[in-house]
């Protein structure tokens, strides 16, 4: 069961996504790819490391971005450790939207990674962290994350629900990730 307020629009897509994923059928964003009918584009973030946060409307409903909200969403996605900034994938972006969008769109999603810097990513691998070596963080294609008030096996079942992109279940650790690559999921 959800834990914040589902509009009546998102819980039809969020059920018919779930009835094509049962039935074997592929959701329309199955193809990595989203259509022109995609929801406004708005985020509220909290990057964790930084207590920085950002309300930002990046897209309106459609495809038009907005470029100067993009720039202020790769800088609170920066490498936390370096300061290194990256151009985030506007999918990845999307992808999150539309996840938060399953929960009322309203949410303020705890970011706990975005873009991770290569000099980072090395560093974590060498102090035993499971990061790896070819990460889409390192191109800015992955998000680490959580909602305050979301379960987490929840936040999964709506990503998975996409058949987007990339999905990892982290509960011992308390996020689940995202990614624009292929639809796979551990």
């Amino acid at each position: 069961m959800f834990h914040q307020p589902v509009n009546r629009r998102s819980f039809l897509k969020f059920s018919l996504a779930s009835a094509l994923m049962l039935f074997g059928a592929k959701p329309v964003l199955a193809n990595n790819t989203f259509t022109a009918d995609m929801p406004e584009g708005k985020l509220s973030l909290y990057n964790v490391h930084t207590s920085e946060r950002l309300t930002v409307t990046y897209r309106k409903q459609g495809n038009e971005y907005d470029l100067e909200a993009l720039k202020d969403l790769n800088w609170l996605l920066r490498c936390h450790h370096t300061n290194q900034t990256i151009n985030m994938d506007p999918k990845v972006i999307d992808y999150l939207n539309i996840v938060d969008k399953q929960f009322g769109g309203d949410n303020e999603i705890h970011i706990i990674s975005g873009y991770r810097s290569p000099e980072y990513n090395s560093l974590l691998r060498k102090k035993g962290r499971q990061v790896a070596s070819k990460s889409l963080h390192k191109l800015g294609k992955a998000l680490d994350f959580f909602i305050p008030h979301v379960s987490l096996k929840n936040l999964q079942t709506a990503a998975l629900s996409l058949q987007y992109g990339g999905v990892g279940y982290y509960p011992q650790t308390g996020f689940v990730h995202i990614d624009s690559g292929n639809f796979r999921t551990w």
